[in-house]
């Protein structure tokens, strides 16, 4: 009996699959599938060698025992003889085993291939190699067969298949020319492995290092910011103690005439004042991070406000020689909100265009109705800023400038405290410039005064929230609180309609669309996070609806703070953030300046 060529057992009749024989027997079942492959490909090699059989060989090179075991086999060889042996190496394989010409009709398919393809061999054999590969995938055939043709074999080629149901599997794919008796190369031989969970999970492994080194990355930027940051505040806090020290301790000496006297007195007011306004800053923020800034809200002239906060600013321009102009509207504009808060704002915008303006420039402090409510701009022909900062502006600790050769002084804060307190209020703030050394301009947008039909009745100017009293403030309101925390909803809906507002609460964002569609409310304070449609998503379909319903104003009332996360939620479409723990009075305060106008939302 001869035994055929592998090329013979892999590339053979297409109307017939492989044998396996039942008396081989495998000495050591632990051998792992490569090194089977790798077996099976050295055998191929050592067939394409002789065209004799090993029968053939003279005896007296012929070693096997009784049983037909070889010294250097692995296996014992029955009646079947080195034929059955390779056939039932490539059928008892994990790995698909397939056997092909060279224009890529299938000629073998082994009990692999059906498990990794799902295709039988009655239904794979006589077709084109070419329907396992996805569209994107075909042009590969050619280089295959091109390096075939060459002689060469393709080891370990990482691609992707599609399996007989349509998914798409990543294979570790490695081929093999197959010749005939004269060496011609007729066909291949293709070893291909599913390495799919493997690539899931090389991949999962690959996103938790990434997502590891950008919070290392993170955490490393924040130690050094908090270091920055206490080093500045040291620096600052102790700047103005120099100054006072020195003239009391001169002041206590007695070698100052008058004169000096009170320029003395002058220098240790400025310092004190510097140093308590950095103080107040830093309490500021704190209260900011911890939900705790108050608000006392009452009907305000921001006429008389915007006055008061430019002359507050006055002696300092006047010092610098900087023109300082304040223009009002013709009519006398009201907002609801707390008086001092709002001097604060524009104070904070005044003394920054003084600080960042040189000697014989200008300022112009404008108060002007727009939108539906009231703008307050503040421009200066100072430094500018520079494009790649702007989106950085209202971010705390922020400056254009850092480190111990940076020209201007401050922590950093007043511009974040100005557009919390402004969102606080229910508006927003921007900031606009040409460039460096160009000037800029910080526009304030606050909400105007509450229409009558909205019969939202105020409080009385100097009184704070109290829950105990009756008087409702969002009366004729309705308010749609959407919230899957059974808690947050009950004390939501409680908190609205004690202060007047008529409450609906939907659990989803998907019972927050069915709401909406047939209530129609006039504001929504919704969660960001929920299961299955988040807070982002919820919105996004409401500002898909037609109409002014797809307008209508919404506060996003979530836990996630970050000035990334603030970003996204403006972005997504709500108009004002309001982070959890949150003061009662300062989330009424907030509905009800929203529903007065929102620039943009027609006819609300």
């Amino acid at each position: 009996m001869r035994v055929k060529r592998l090329s013979n057992v892999l590339a053979g009749s297409p109307t017939r699959g492989l044998s396996r024989p039942d008396d081989l027997v495998y000495p050591d079942a632990r051998i792992p599938t490569p090194c089977v492959s790798q077996s099976l490909v050295t055998s191929a090699k050592m067939a394409k060698t002789t065209s004799r059989s090993i029968e053939d060989r003279p005896s007296s090179s012929d070693r096997r025992d009784r049983t037909g075991r070889h010294p250097s086999w692995p296996f014992t060889i029955g009646p079947v003889g080195v034929e059955g042996v390779l056939a039932a190496i490539v059928e008892s394989s994990d790995d698909a085993i397939i056997g092909k010409t060279l224009d890529g009709q299938i000629r073998t398919w082994n009990a692999g291939a059906e498990r990794v393809f799902g295709y039988t061999a009655e239904e794979a054999i006589g077709r084109s190699i070419t329907m396992l590969m996805p569209p994107d995938r075909v042009h590969e055939e050619a280089m295959i067969v091109a390096t075939l043709r060459r002689g060469e074999r393709i080891d370990h080629y990482e691609t992707e298949r599609v399996t007989k149901d349509g998914r798409r599997i990543h294979i570790s794919l490695s081929v093999s020319p197959i010749r005939d008796a004269t060496g011609t190369i007729v066909g291949a031989a293709k070893i291909a492995r599913d390495v799919t969970v493997r690539k899931m999970i090389d991949e999962r492994r690959e996103e938790a290092l990434t997502r590891e080194q950008a919070a290392r990355t993170i955490a490393e930027q924040a130690n050094r910011a908090k270091d920055a940051f206490l080093a500045m505040v040291s620096h600052e806090l102790r700047s103005p103690l120099s100054p006072i020290l020195a003239w009391v301790r001169m002041l206590q000496q007695g070698v100052l005439d008058e004169a000096k006297t009170q320029r003395a007195l002058a220098s240790i007011e400025r310092s004190a004042r510097t140093q308590a306004q950095l103080v107040d800053d830093l309490l500021d923020i704190s209260r900011i991070v911890f939900g705790k800034l108050r608000l006392q809200m009452a009907t305000v002239n921001l006429d008389a406000v915007t006055t008061a906060a430019a002359e507050m600013g006055r002696p300092a321009a006047d010092a610098k020689g900087i023109r300082l102009d304040v223009l009002l509207d013709r009519d006398p504009v009201s907002v609801t909100g707390d008086a001092q808060r709002l001097q604060q704002v524009i104070w904070n915008l005044v003394s920054n265009a003084i600080k960042f303006t040189p000697s014989g420039g200008e300022i112009r402090v404008t108060l002007n109705r727009m939108d539906a409510g009231v703008q307050i701009a503040v421009s200066d022909t100072g430094r500018g800023i520079a494009p790649e900062f702007i989106p950085h502006l209202f971010e705390s600790f922020q400056q254009a400038e850092t480190g111990p050769t940076r020209t201007y002084g401050g922590l950093g804060l007043g511009l974040a405290i100005v557009r919390h307190i402004v969102e606080l209020h229910g508006g927003t703030v921007q900031a606009s410039s040409e460039g460096e050394g160009r000037g800029a301009t910080v526009s304030v947008w606050l909400p105007g005064v509450l229409p009558e039909r909205r019969d939202a009745r105020l409080r009385a100017p100097g009184t704070t929230w109290d829950p105990q009293d009756p008087g409702p403030v969002l009366t004729g309101l309705r308010v749609l609180v959407v919230d899957d925390e059974p808690a947050t909803a009950e004390l939501l809906s409680a908190l609205f309609a004690a202060s007047g507002a008529d409450v609906h609460v939907a659990m989803s964002g998907v019972e927050g669309l069915e709401e909406m569609s047939r209530w129609r409310p006039d504001v929504v304070v919704s969660d960001i996070g929920m299961p299955g449609e988040d807070g982002y998503r919820f919105i996004t379909s409401v500002r898909g609806l037609d109409g002014d319903l797809g307008r209508v104003p919404a506060i996003a009332l979530t836990a996630y703070a970050s000035p990334e996360d603030r970003v996204r939620i403006f972005s997504a479409g709500f108009h004002v953030h309001v982070a959890k723990p949150f003061e009662p009075g300062e989330l009424v305060a907030a509905v009800a300046n929203i529903v007065r106008g929102v620039p943009g939302v027609a006819g609300r």
